[in-house]
């Protein structure tokens, strides 16, 4: 493994920043969080059209980039750190994924051109309602009907749902258990069966929605029942994915506190002086650096396909997790009185942090999936 980027992601890097910074300032953030949609269209267009953001990770066969992991890690970082109110997790990274994981060629062919242009927004509807994230927990049922399959129940945390012009559901076949009879399945929003609800959550940066299936008629994406493999595979990706987020919006809110701590003077000295703020910045920086350390070794081992790639999935989250609450917290202490304020961003990040921990399994899951791969304790 090589530990140091090359000069061509180095200058990826900076062009993405200085894109994101200058087309989303916080001001845009905030404005953003109150509309329905919870993107800026325009932004989208340009990145799927000028930058081909979306089409990162898709093949070139199928209309992407045929960039690397690495790649969609340096993308997404500088995602979180500016808080990029966007569909492009759900629809690049999860749907996208989880497409490549279990789809063949026909539908490889038909579905991922669109998500690739940004034409296409996707998610991937997971959880059930009062359900776990393990899939041997899935409880809603595909039921075979004629060439296609029916869908009844319900969907929730499906991030960018409402806005998803195509959905890709998890379930299984009827009288399964465990990972047998898993499938992953397409279903069109626009059909009769499908009704989504916004749902109001800690982070309004991030769109999440409950989705209503009643008698939705989905495809399945391979073979009917085969899923289990390619369900763990996305559901690894995805934790990648969001822990590299994790890392940059971690490392943005050190950036923002030692800044803060520089400037705001007390007792005739920058309150940055004082050990107890050191103390802060030191302990928040060796964790960023840790978890920073963590995301990238999983999007290595996710771009090489290696073996290690579900134990590292689990670290990288748990540890961004919990690096990006810490750093979020301890910012919004050195803002002091200011850092409580709406009008201040350090609760931005805080939310995000928040929901982001949850996502797809919160620490204890991770730790607790990683200690059962490891075969320790048991």
């Amino acid at each position: 493994m090589d530990f140091a980027f090359s000069e061509e992601q180095d200058a990826f890097r900076e062009m993405l920043r200085r894109f994101f910074e200058e087309k989303c300032p916080t001001t845009e953030v905030f404005r953003l969080m109150e509309t329905d949609a919870g993107y800026d269209p325009g932004v989208w267009k340009q990145m799927g059209e000028e930058l081909g953001l979306q089409g990162l990770l898709i093949p070139e066969e199928y209309g992407g980039q045929g960039f690397g992991f690495l790649e969609l890690g340096i993308a997404l970082e500088e995602m979180g750190r500016v808080l990029l109110p966007s569909p492009f997790y759900a629809s690049a990274c999860l749907a996208a994924n989880a497409i490549l994981a279990a789809g063949d060629e026909a539908q490889k062919s038909e579905l991922l051109p669109g998500i690739a242009s940004g034409e296409t927004l996707a998610s991937l509807a997971l959880l059930d309602a009062g359900g776990q994230w393990d899939p041997a927990s899935l409880r809603m049922e595909a039921r075979p009907d004629a060439d296609a399959f029916v869908l009844e129940g319900e969907k929730t945390c499906v991030v960018n749902g409402a806005t998803a012009d195509l959905l890709v559901v998890a379930a299984r076949l009827p009288s399964s258990t465990g990972d047998e009879g898993l499938c992953l399945l397409t279903v069109r929003s626009d059909d009769a069966g499908v009704t989504a609800e916004p749902m109001a959550t800690l982070d309004a940066t991030r769109k999440q929605a409950r989705l209503h299936l009643r008698g939705a008629r989905a495809r399945c994406l391979g073979e009917p029942g085969a899923a289990a493999g390619a369900l763990h595979q996305t559901l690894d990706r995805a934790a990648i994915a969001l822990a590299a987020e994790m890392a940059g919006g971690a490392d943005r809110c050190l950036q923002m506190s030692v800044e803060y701590a520089q400037q705001r003077s007390q007792f005739a000295r920058p309150i940055g002086s004082f050990q107890a703020i050191k103390h802060k910045c030191a302990e928040v920086l060796l964790e960023v650096e840790l978890a920073r350390s963590a995301a990238w070794w999983a999007c290595w081992t996710a771009a090489e396909d290696n073996e290690e790639r579900g134990e590292a999935a689990h670290l990288a989250k748990a540890c961004c997790a919990d690096a990006y609450l810490q750093a979020a917290a301890e910012n919004i202490q050195i803002h002091g009185g200011i850092g409580f304020t709406w009008e201040a961003a350090p609760h931005l990040y805080y939310r995000r942090a928040k929901v982001s921990q949850t996502l797809f399994g919160d620490s204890v899951h991770h730790r607790r999936r990683l200690v059962e791969g490891l075969g320790i304790g048991a």
